[in-house]
């Protein structure tokens, strides 16, 4: 290890004293023999060397003296050696890779770097590391701990020595082993003396801080270089104080001086050829070789800086996240990784507080245009996020990326707004603002100005508004009297909201699209900002909305522009059906159509079930029944509208139950999508049917009922596609029940029709109580539904339907009932079947509209055995359309008109034409 060293034995008037002039500060060194490793160097100072070169004054009790051994791993560049000078080579034969703190943080988790590096195949490796995880803390622990005079500095010194030392048991062994602890207890030992001196003087100053909370990185990266060393790798490790110098600015940041810094990293090695090099994170050394630290993020500061001096091909931060996310995924779940960045995406991100890097991570690298690798230690398998120049085309092949890549979040802020008529056209008005703003410290985060110069807006950091309005009441004071200035107020609890893509700037609507989102979630914007690069597009919102913005608007960019909330109301034969359905078909839709549906509620009459992201429908069932509650169909409506963060609802009501019917006239009205096989809603009272329809129109809210009639048949779109070409309904006749095709298709003689009746019932074609089928009434209701969509204007009670159901059995108490009574008046039907047989006929129960003279009827009708009535076969159904267009020959539709696997379908057809509507590809 290259150090100082330095023995001091003075009165409390030397250790009271100022720093030596400039000259004196730097002494030359020279080279004297170490027994560390070879590239490790030991320089005497000359006696005496004051500690206030590094910060410590002290008050020390007459008569008392202090014997300090300083350690400070700084050397003076310009020792004159007789090594030959070796080049130091650079460019892409360089990887440089950064292990954070969380990855060297156990001994197995340095073994895992130090084979992340010896299976890196470039040429050339450079290693940045920062200390073990929580040691910095540790250290600047100790320094407080110190400060205050608070003895526990001893036991919490201990425990870092503990940390390292039983590390270094668990890796390394020989001579590595005796070296290491032999220089970590010297450097124990020092520092237990400096804490000392700080614990006297109760006072400590950054200087002196830095160059102790610097021995973290000393030590993790001794240890790492004698882990690659085992695997007959070419390594050194570097002290990078020895290299990077850094000029400290105002701001609590440094400036590196790559110029010096070059010329020292050329010296380094030239003394310390290696083709790995294992250096030290977060540390460096300002001109005058006093040590100091590069402040937040310093190791990947270090690290991009590194890269620059080597020229590398790359820079890999590794970290323990898969890489930059879309949003913060601890409050945007579905956030995802992002693949690439460019260099000023990453910067806008990392401004407004996404955990990417520090914005000043990539100055060094984006001047030779390296490319950052952002990668997890512990899934190496994921590729990470590159941080680099913007392809010019997709280099994947995927589909074209949205041209937001992600969103980023500022809390806890104000806004200052600065009015008044006198500002307009005036000069200086604005430095006046901010230069008042300056003078109290304060950070602006954010500018916004209308064009008439009417008001100024900015965002300040909410613990600094108060100076910061004080300071502008002072300074505008006469024009705030004399009214030129109306008012500076101040709006607290407020974030900020980023949205960052380079694509923005060639993509039309995106602020459209923003705004809408945030529109539709309900939330107000307070304040925007944009710079003309567009890169970044800024709003300000309450601080309670945030996240909800922030979901909103990821939502609205990052799912499918027809994701859509689904609540699923009746999960009987035919809901449960489709919820099946749903299940299959789901992964298919959103991978090869781009159509995310979500399920976010499922409600019966007693029980429903509700979801925040999305019900997992192989598991509906079982959820129901565990994690159901008591149902509620207005909660329940509420919960899957009110999900700000899916752009689209719908509403699935898959009972016949005449209550939801009617609401779907609010749920229209709200916004919300209505899809149905319930007929109650379109064949009810003729005047809340054309309300709703008319709604429906207004509102552009889609309602669709496919199912109502022909179950999976497309008979209501074939209607309205003959209406919508201008064609004219002249008559719509058919077998609309899959349970009386199936009975009448089998009533051939040869049986009883209360024998086919109860074979259907068995076999699941009819209602539980079959008299709901024989009484013609559902026949009746689709008949109205057609009619009404035909542009007649019917009430139910307008149907004459003929019932299957024999007068004496229609008030029987039950469908048992009613069945043991039925064989008592099979010869009705048997009769009427015969007389048809005998003529050649069959006997089918149809429906019919008559658009011409304006009725329908639902009867018992014959028709000759060439009919395409009489061909059908099992529970199928035909619908037969006469028009003008199809006068001599109607126009047919036949297929499956019962079960719940076709019905469940019919409706499924429904969701994917709304989503289609919505703008789903084709």
């Amino acid at each position: 290890m290259a150090a100082f060293s330095a023995t001091i034995s003075e009165s409390s008037r030397f250790l009271s004293s100022t720093s030596l002039p400039h000259d004196a500060a730097a002494p030359k060194r020279k080279i004297s023999a170490s027994p560390f490793p070879s590239q490790c160097r030991s320089f005497s100072l000359p006696k005496p060397f004051p500690l206030s070169r590094l910060g410590v004054v002290s008050q020390w009790g007459r008569g008392k003296s202090l014997n300090i051994c300083v350690q400070a791993s700084v050397a003076d560049i310009s020792v004159e050696t007789s090594m030959d000078k070796v080049h130091l080579p650079k460019g892409n034969m360089w990887a440089v890779h950064k292990f954070g703190g969380t990855c060297v943080g156990t001994s197995q988790r340095i073994k895992n770097v130090a084979d992340i590096i010896v299976s890196d195949d470039s040429e050339r490796k450079l290693v940045v590391v920062s200390a073990m995880s929580k040691v910095t803390d540790m250290m600047y622990d100790l320094i407080n701990k110190a400060q205050s005079r608070d003895d526990s500095y001893i036991s919490a010194l201990d425990a870092v020595l503990e940390k390292h030392q039983s590390t270094a048991l668990d890796l390394l062994d020989g001579d590595d082993l005796a070296t290491f602890l032999s220089q970590l207890h010297h450097d124990i030992s020092n520092l237990k003396a400096m804490l000392r001196a700080i614990y006297i003087a109760g006072h400590v100053t950054e200087s002196f801080s830095d160059f102790v909370v610097g021995h973290g990185e000393l030590w993790s990266a001794q240890m790492l270089s004698y882990i690659v060393r085992k695997n007959e790798l070419d390594c050194k490790w570097m002290d990078t104080r020895e290299v990077l110098i850094v000029n400290p600015t105002s701001s609590n940041q440094v400036d590196p001086d790559f110029l010096e810094s070059e010329r020292r990293l050329e010296k380094w090695f030239s003394q310390n050829p290696s083709k790995v090099i294992i250096a030290t994170g977060f540390i460096a050394s300002t001109p005058q070789n006093i040590p100091t630290t590069l402040k937040r993020d310093g190791s990947d500061f270090s690290a991009a800086i590194m890269g620059a001096l080597f020229r590398a091909r790359r820079v890999t931060i590794w970290t323990d996240v898969d890489g930059v996310y879309s949003a913060d995924p601890r409050k945007v779940s579905e956030a995802v990784i992002l693949r690439t960045l460019s260099y000023q995406e990453a910067w806008e991100m990392s401004y407004f507080g996404a955990n990417v890097l520090h914005p000043r991570t990539i100055i060094p690298v984006m001047r030779y245009d390296i490319p950052i690798v952002i990668r997890n230690i512990f899934n190496i398998s994921s590729p990470g996020t590159t941080i680099c120049h913007p392809a010019t085309e997709d280099e994947d092949g995927q589909r074209l990326e949205s041209p937001v890549k992600g969103f980023a979040t500022i809390d806890n802020l104000a806004l200052v707004n600065v009015e008044g008529t006198g500002m307009a056209g005036v000069p200086g008005t604005a430095s006046a603002i901010f230069g008042a703003v300056k003078d109290v410290g304060a950070n602006v985060i954010m500018i916004s100005q209308a064009s008439s110069e009417h008001s100024v807006c900015f965002a300040v950091p909410e613990k600094e508004v108060k100076a910061v309005a004080e300071a502008l009441q002072s300074r505008f004071r006469q024009a705030l009297d004399a009214g030129r200035l109306s008012q500076v107020a101040v709006i607290p609890n407020c974030s900020i909201l980023a949205t960052v893509g380079q694509k923005m700037a060639s993509t039309p609507g995106v602020s459209a699209t923003l705004f809408n989102a945030l529109a539709k979630a309900n939330i107000n914007v307070r304040a925007i900002a944009q710079g003309c690069s567009e890169y970044n597009i800024t709003v300000v919102v309450k601080r309670e909305d945030c996240i909800r913005a922030l979901r909103a608007v990821h939502s609205r960019f990052y799912l499918s522009r027809t994701t859509i909330a689904m609540g699923i109301i009746g999960p009987g034969l035919i809901g449960g059906t489709l919820l099946d359905q749903l299940r299959d078909q789901a992964a298919v839709l959103k991978e090869e159509f781009n159509i995310d549906l979500r399920v976010m509620g499922i409600t019966g009459s007693r029980t429903m079930l509700l979801s925040e992201v999305g019900i997992d429908l192989s598991r509906w069932r079982e959820l129901l029944k565990q994690k159901g509650q008591v149902a509620d169909l207005e909660k329940f409506t509420q919960h899957v509208h009110g999900n700000h963060f899916i752009p689209n609802t719908v509403l699935v009501d898959c009972t016949a139950d005449s209550n939801v019917a009617s609401c779907y006239h609010d749920w229209l009205r709200k916004g919300i999508h209505v899809i149905t096989p319930n007929k109650k809603a379109n064949s009810g009272p003729l005047d809340k049917y054309l309300k709703l329809r008319a709604l429906q129109r207004q509102s552009y809210t889609h309602y669709f009922y496919e199912a109502t009639v022909g179950a999976g048949l497309p008979i209501i779109s074939t209607l309205r596609g003959l209406l919508e070409t201008g064609d004219r309904i002249l008559r719509i006749e058919g077998i609309f029940s899959g349970t009386l095709s199936y009975i009448f298709n089998n009533f051939t003689g040869t049986r009883p029709f209360s024998e086919v009746v109860a074979e259907a019932k068995q076999a699941g074609y009819t209602e539980p109580d079959p008299r709901d089928d024989l009484s013609g009434t559902d026949v009746a209701r689709k008949v109205i539904i057609l009619a009404r969509e035909s542009g007649l204007k019917l009430e139910l009670s307008d149907i004459p339907v003929q019932s299957l159901v024999p007068e004496p059995l229609r008030a029987t108490a039950s469908a048992e009932d009613f069945m043991e009574q039925l064989p008592q008046f099979d010869k009705d039907l048997a009769r009427e079947r015969q007389e048809a047989e005998e003529s050649g006929e069959v006997l089918r129960y149809v429906g019919v509209v008559d658009a011409v003279n304006q009725e329908g009827v639902v009867e018992l009708r014959r028709y000759s055995k060439d009919h395409p009535f009489a061909q059908l076969s099992g529970s199928d159904n035909i619908i037969a359309f006469t028009t003008t267009r199809y006068k001599e020959q109607p126009l047919i539709v036949r297929g499956p008109g019962a079960g719940a696997q076709v019905t469940a379908g019919g409706i499924f057809s429904d969701i994917l034409r709304l989503a289609s509507y919505l703008g789903a590809p084709s």
